[in-house]
């Protein structure tokens, strides 16, 4: 016959999450970086700001997880069928 579907389990959808983070990591690093002087050099800039990019993601990220981890139903989701287990599946 096939597989009967005993129910749905709701997950948040993480393949839709992805751009929230990019979003959240530029905002963040905007935030922090908006009074900097506009500046072409690459001497200590360059680290300066690669710094600032890897403490962006990190803190978007960490906000991300703590959000997706305590309140999951805020994000898109997506539902995943659980089996049942029918009588052809049993042993005899």
């Amino acid at each position: 016959m096939g597989l009967e579907v005993g129910g749905y389990h709701e997950h948040a959808d993480w393949p839709k999450m992805g751009p929230s983070l990019v979003i959240a990591s530029c905002l963040i690093l905007a935030i922090r970086t908006a009074k900097w002087p506009a500046r072409f050099d690459t001497s200590s800039t360059e680290q300066d700001l690669n710094t600032e990019i890897e403490f962006a993601i990190k803190a978007a990220n960490r906000v991300l997880m703590t959000l997706a981890t305590k309140y999951e139903s805020i994000f898109p989701q997506k539902k995943e069928p659980w089996y049942r287990a029918t009588e052809e599946d049993l042993p005899e």
